[in-house]
């Protein structure tokens, strides 16, 4: 225990930021980047400190914050972390601190475009912290609703041809537009909270304790068949966000408007909000219905693996390659939770993390090879590792991330993945995991031999490297990406400690 509230510091400086920037940065688009800058460097440098300080041998949530909102109903703000928590919330400050970077160049109406982004990370910290699931709601749609503004006002269209028997359908509602993808975003995520909410009031009513408390909530043994269908609401509503199949449509859309470090957050981190969703509330507080349903998360994960990697393959627009792959390594998410054993569990919470950075990383550089090509087209590109060596490079280490090389984080989290579906009461999924991760090694190393490595293209002159504050955002994640690869007991460690006690609550006596 600290006496310093240093969650909440964690929590709401990006949204003082946003505040500060609106009143005070209005002409002054500098004033706006270092104030963007200040306030997610206290909040990347507060986390850094509690993954550091945090009592691996205590374990549990520690950090507890609790201020009562409106007692009669049982609502507080009560913030705490644990492991997994804990490492969530390291992502989140990696990825904000990166993209206040990435959107260096940002011209037009930076002041709006900053004050929102750090809106919509203050909701994704308070999604992370909170342990009033009330509150954990609020944080929830401040996290999810500013993306309709962030891609519909500075996102980009791209070229989407109208094919099929729907190609009508495609040129009447504007498929590829920033606006379609704005709202396509808006509405399966509000109709994803729906699922939550009704998910929630109905834990709230039927505990009968008075409080929305997730350690109230945990300490309660809901009957089994309402444990069935809460489960099916969180997993629906949150899986949504976590891109399942076939709810997934929304995302690579999204994706690909996106301005660069709206896309960071988005596949970073909101895709891990909805994974997060469903294992802590999912699994945390209805054990039952989650051993009971495992083989439909882990049957539609593995559906996401195969599915979104055969896709991504498909696709010539290189932010589509990133979206897909995605879908992809959200299945891997899905399924090590799905497995309900402890290297399961550790690897997909690992992978949310290892993910988070290298799409991240992916995010940054297709925003900057755009910016300097002006061109996302992939096999229009080639030789540009000639120009551009430090982003040539940074591309290939997450892409050697992505499809699992070793010395990675891509491959801890992957293993551990695999090593829990072979534990897990239907090893055959470990079939469509690794043809997932082949598959992805096939996609990834066309596109970077196309794009960095091959013979150079004559459609493209005076390309240039990384420059400026863009070197700080590469060279952050990637190192990032190795650190945690050659010494993954750093995120393990933590996560251990959070996963075990969900898993022993599932086992029964």
């Amino acid at each position: 225990m600290i006496p310093f509230p240093v969650l909440s510091v964690i929590t709401w400086a990006p949204f003082v930021g946003a505040v500060l920037i609106m009143f005070l940065a209005r002409h002054s688009p500098l004033a706006v980047r270092l104030i963007a800058l200040l306030t997610t460097s206290i909040s990347t440098v507060l986390s850094v400190f509690i993954f550091v300080v945090y009592d691996r041998e205590a374990a549990g949530f520690q950090f507890y914050e609790k201020l009562p909102l409106v007692p009669p109903l049982g609502i507080s703000y009560e913030v705490a972390v644990d492991g997994m928590s804990l490492l969530m919330v390291l992502l989140t400050s990696v990825i904000i601190f990166a993209g206040v970077f990435a959107s260096w160049t940002v011209k037009s109406r930076s002041q709006e475009f900053y004050a929102l982004l750090l809106a919509l990370v203050t909701g994704v910290y308070g999604v992370f912290v909170s342990l009033d699931l009330f509150v954990f709601f609020l944080f929830y749609e401040l996290a999810v609703l500013p993306m309709y503004l962030l891609i519909g006002i500075w996102g980009s269209s791209g070229e989407v041809r109208p094919r099929g028997i729907f190609g009508w359908a495609f040129r009447e509602t504007g498929v590829g537009t920033k606006e379609y993808a704005a709202m396509k975003l808006t509405l399966y995520l509000l109709f994803g909270s729906a699922f939550i909410l009704v998910g929630i009031f109905a834990l709230y009513v039927t505990a009968g304790t008075g409080s929305f408390s997730f350690l109230e909530l945990e300490a309660t043994t809901f009957d089994p068949r309402v444990q069935f269908w809460v489960f099916l609401a969180f997993y629906v509503g949150f899986g949504i966000l976590a891109g399942i199949w076939p709810l997934h449509t929304w995302s690579p859309d999204g994706h690909a408007s996106a301005p660069t470090a709206v896309s960071m957050l988005h596949a970073g981190v909101l895709m891990k909000l909805g994974a997060y969703g469903v294992v802590r509330l999912g699994m945390g507080l209805l054990p039952d219905a989650a051993v009971e349903l495992a083989w439909l998360v882990g049957g539609i994960a593995c559906i996401n693996v195969v599915y979104g990697a055969l896709s991504a393959m498909a696709q010539t627009d290189l932010k589509y390659v990133i979206a897909y792959s995605s879908v992809s390594h959200m299945g891997l998410v899905m399924l090590g939770a799905a497995t309900l054993t402890e290297a399961g569990l550790n690897g997909s919470v690992f992978q949310m993390f290892a993910h988070g950075v290298m799409t991240g990383l992916f995010f940054a550089l297709v925003g900057l090879v755009y910016e300097k090509a002006h061109s996302r087209a992939i096999f229009t590109m080639g030789g540009f590792g000639r120009a551009m060596p430090g982003i040539a490079t940074a591309f290939t280490v997450g892409g050697l991330s992505s499809l699992g090389l070793p010395a990675t984080s891509g491959f801890v989290a992957e293993i551990l993945t695999f090593m829990g579906a072979w534990r897990s009461a239907h090893p055959w999924w470990l079939v469509p995991a690794v043809a997932g991760t082949f598959l992805t090694a096939v996609y990834v190393l066309r596109v970077t031999k196309q794009i960095f490595w091959g013979p150079p293209s004559p459609h493209f002159d005076h390309l240039e490297d990384a420059r400026g504050p863009e070197w700080l955002a590469l060279v952050l994640l990637t190192g990032v990406i190795v650190v945690f690869g050659l010494v993954p007991a750093l995120a393990i460690g933590p996560v251990d400690t959070a996963t075990v006690p969900i898993l022993t609550r599932m086992v029964k006596p």
